[in-house]
């Protein structure tokens, strides 16, 4: 699935970001709790060094919690790192998030300076809202679209918090296949930037392998399809979305499933789970090597051919 998704301004706030960095004291990664590891950006990471981290598992309320706990557990295996799940219709889960910021610095608080944060997440996971709660009023533009912030800005809380906002970005190329579909399914990326076919077949797929139950109780299916594009059909069937002559509209079957997904109405059904993403690294590194490995040998073909050609001469 062919997606472009690294538009000018994302590039740009990049490069704010990293000169920002230096003077910030705590990084805040907002994450969707359906797909902790698709939607951590691995900038993130590489921007931030050594700083302690906040990772929100925001939309909590949409993943399965048995899932999202052990998403916790996992990413606090990483040394300053400390993870919670939100949800942004609990305006009290919010709020408790500058506690969490003095526990990780304590030495500015005790020298009575305001802790420098930066949040910092991907397009459409809720951070705009997160901040406009911190600051109990509207300071950062919301909306269902992904990338609406467009520019840096400091909103000091008046709370010993001083809070970056940097526009919600994405990196340049998902090494993982799996991991961009995910996205798609939950609305991080443009509706207009996908094949609305492709991502609804690849979250039938899912669903059917680990939560059946709910698609069947959902769709009033009396058995449980054999495939993803049988599940599809069976949703088409179930909800009336044929074309004449009683044949299927994928398109619209497509846009009924990724909608009641994304707005819960299946049920709460995280996508990936810490032992897939753990399965999936490792794989995304075989490949990476491989194709490093690639680019070696054919530099190297280049080499001799060059100094071949210095002989002949």
């Amino acid at each position: 699935m062919a997606i472009q998704w690294y538009p000018g301004h994302m590039h740009k706030a990049r490069k704010e970001i990293e000169e920002a960095m230096p003077q910030v004291d705590l990084v805040i990664e907002v994450l969707d709790a359906r797909i902790p590891y698709s939607s951590e950006n691995p900038m993130v990471s590489q921007l931030r060094g050594d700083r302690p981290c906040i990772k929100l598992l925001n939309k909590s309320d949409l993943a399965d919690p048995e899932v999202t706990a052990q998403w916790i557990e996992y990413l606090e295996r990483e040394q300053g790192v400390q993870a919670s799940a939100i949800t942004t219709l609990q305006p009290a889960m919010v709020r408790s998030i500058p506690d969490l910021c003095r526990k990780l610095v304590p030495h500015r608080d005790i020298m009575e300076k305001d802790i420098r944060t930066m949040i910092m997440g991907i397009p459409n996971v809720g951070k705009s809202t997160i901040i406009n709660t911190l600051a109990g009023r509207t300071i950062a533009k919301t909306g269902n679209e992904p990338a609406v912030t467009r520019r840096q800005q400091r909103i000091n809380l008046r709370n010993g918090i001083v809070l970056s906002d940097t526009p919600g970005i994405l990196w340049p190329k998902v090494d993982n296949e799996a991991s961009s579909y995910r996205l798609a399914v939950t609305g991080a990326i443009k509706d207009t930037a996908m094949e609305y076919e492709d991502v609804a077949m690849f979250a039938a797929g899912y669903f059917l392998k680990a939560y059946p139950d709910e698609i069947c109780e959902r769709y009033k299916l009396q058995s449980l399809p054999a495939s993803d594009i049988e599940l599809l059909e069976a949703i088409s069937r179930s909800r009336g979305a044929l074309r004449p002559g009683a044949r299927v509209d994928y398109h619209k079957v497509s846009e009924l499933l990724l909608h009641e997904y994304r707005s819960g109405k299946i049920g709460l059904l995280s996508l990936e789970t810490p032992a897939m993403a753990e399965v999936e690294k490792e794989e995304v590194a075989r490949k990476l090597a491989e194709k490093e490995l690639i680019k070696q040998q054919k530099i190297e073909q280049e080499k001799l051919k060059r100094s071949g050609k210095r002989y002949n001469d």
